[in-house]
């Protein structure tokens, strides 16, 4: 099964760049949700409650089951803010307006990103930041980001290969292949497309940032990272030292909430007599 399109890195880093010079937030004190939303399960986690949810990315508009999100493309906006509705309506205090973090594809991250933020009105935030799934993988895990790192993340309907450097995104490849699709490819397949993947991030980078990442150890992440099939074929593909996040599938909603728990401690949101929160 042939890898999916990919972008280049110039687009990923476009993207990060957007996304590092977000303002933050004047939101000390209020509610604070932390949200991954993949195209299998969606995970919240709320301040000062932990994770709260790790359920099936699906809604009910009484036509049966609908999965708004479809291979880390939001498909159905109005689709994906039911379920928000639906699972974490009733979950936070009510007359409260959360500061929302959510995890985006580096990849087609624009186009994710404005539908996440539509879908996510129907809670009434605050404010609304976004960070790319494979910096917050990093995050979660606890990884150092002064060094380059190499992010394999292998989800159920989507592989991401990203290379980080000082935080940012500087390269990144995807394929349209995950662990949902082992009934019709092979865990050999995942790996033969994530090695192709480092390999073009290798011919292409002039510098030695992947190569440094590649002589630190990959970073795995992700429901993949827990099928010892799949660790097994990308450690003989990459040769390279695989380091497995702990709890991978829960590592990009614990980096969220790290970064929720940044923008309440973050010097510029400290109360300011000249500004008041809406």
């Amino acid at each position: 099964m042939a890898p999916g399109p990919r972008a280049t890195w110039r687009d990923a880093a476009v993207s990060a760049v957007r996304h590092r010079h977000r303002p933050w937030p004047l939101c000390r004190h209020c509610v604070g949700v932390a949200l991954d939303m993949g195209s299998a399960r969606t995970r919240a986690w709320i301040a000062g409650r932990g994770l709260i949810l790790d359920v099936p990315t699906v809604t009910f508009p009484g036509t049966g089951a609908v999965y708004p999100i479809q291979r880390g493309a939001i498909i159905d906006t109005p689709g994906t803010a039911r379920m928000l509705e639906r699972l974490l309506g009733h979950r936070l205090p009510r007359f409260t307006r959360p500061l929302v973090v959510v995890t985006a594809p580096v990849l087609d991250g624009v186009a994710y990103r404005a539908r996440a933020r539509t879908a996510v009105e129907v809670l009434r935030p605050r404010g609304v930041l976004t960070v790319p799934g494979a910096r917050a993988v990093a995050l979660g895990a606890g990884a150092g980001l002064s060094r380059p790192l190499l992010v394999v993340d292998v989800g159920a309907h989507l592989t991401e290969v990203v290379l980080l450097a000082d935080g940012a995104v500087v390269d990144a490849r995807r394929t349209a292949l995950g662990t949902s699709d082992l009934d019709t490819a092979s865990a050999a397949d995942i790996g033969e497309a994530v090695a192709v993947m480092v390999t073009a991030m290798l011919r292409q980078d002039r510098t030695s940032l992947t190569l440094d990442a590649l002589h630190r150890g990959a970073l795995l992440a992700g429901g993949g990272a827990l099928r010892p099939e799949i660790t097994y074929h990308l450690t003989g593909r990459l040769h390279t030292p695989l380091r497995t996040v702990p709890a991978p599938h829960t590592a990009a909603v614990r980096g969220a909430a790290t970064l929720l728990h940044s923008a309440h401690t973050h010097p510029s949101t400290a109360p300011r007599r000249d500004h008041h929160p809406h």
